[in-house]
């Protein structure tokens, strides 16, 4: 997790860059001048206390990545400039907690009187914790392929990992017992994103989806992303049922206990406790 106080900034104005970007071949092939703004949100206090370079972000370096960056791509849309280069330079520095990018286009072919056109954006990463069970086959070797799936993406970050527990199924109880546990990670994945990659990997376990609640090798929810409260026609956040689920309560307590739930406004460790007795499912310990 980075940070709370990862909201300092570095700030790099103007710099000019001679690249190949635009929807017209002939701004391909020619070229021409854009400019760039960053801001580079970070946390900078103990670069400060002891002057040194080491626990900060080099900005000298930050100028020469985007320079040859947007010299080795070429893109058509401003939107795509700015939307990939901001994930690599989040993914280069890893100091880096979020970016906003500025991509200015002065000479656009655009045939009346104007100064500037120019593309911004804000984009960081994010923390979110997930759930992860199964109650199919070697339980533990699908759970390790998920934590593994995870961290071989290239835009996630585990960051923690609980203990596993084995629990008695939730909601339809004729079937074999679960082992479950909770991950934290940090993403660049925005919601509806991290669903679809988790969807790819819970498909390439071979999960099907016939039985709500039902036997499954592979299930992994997102409980929390950042304090975000969303909804939408595949998900909702924070994860509806968390708070009656002690399989999910138990280990997501040992990696964030005072983390507290934006709409209940109580804290993991608050939820769990409070949990009544027949709400449990844990029946022991994993190791």
């Amino acid at each position: 997790m980075y940070s709370e106080f990862a909201n300092d900034k570095i700030c790099i104005e103007m710099l000019e860059v001679f690249a190949h970007h635009g929807v017209l071949a002939e701004e391909q092939e020619k070229g021409q001048i854009f400019q760039v703004n960053a801001v580079l949100y970070t946390d900078v206090h103990r670069a400060g206390l002891e002057d040194n370079l080491f626990y900060s972000i080099d900005y000298g370096q930050i100028c020469q990545f985007i320079t040859n960056w947007m010299q080795e791509n070429t893109y058509q849309l401003l939107e795509a400039v700015a939307e990939k280069m901001s994930k690599a330079l989040l993914l280069k520095y890893d100091r880096l907690a979020a970016v906003e990018l500025e991509i200015r286009k002065p000479q656009a072919p655009i045939p009346f009187p104007f100064g500037c056109v120019s593309v911004k954006i804000h984009r960081r990463w994010h923390t979110a914790y997930l759930a992860v069970g199964s109650n199919m086959g070697d339980r533990v070797h699908y759970i390790s392929g998920a934590i593994r799936a995870l961290s071989s993406h290239p835009q996630i970050k585990v960051v923690k990992v609980s203990d596993l527990i084995q629990s008695k199924p939730y909601g339809v109880t004729d079937q074999e017992y679960f082992l479950n546990g909770v991950l934290e990670i940090d993403t660049l994945l925005e919601p509806e994103e991290l669903l679809d990659a988790i969807h790819d990997m819970e498909d390439a376990a071979g999960r099907t989806r016939v039985r709500r609640w039902g036997p499954r090798t592979l299930d992994i929810d997102i409980i929390f992303y950042d304090k975000l409260i969303y909804e939408s026609e595949n998900m909702a956040i924070p994860h509806v049922d968390m708070q009656n689920r002690d399989f999910v309560l138990e280990p997501l307590s040992t990696l964030a206990p005072y983390y507290r739930h934006p709409v209940l406004g109580k804290t993991v460790m608050q939820m769990f406790q409070e949990l009544p007795p027949e709400k449990r499912t844990k029946t022991e310990l994993m190791d």
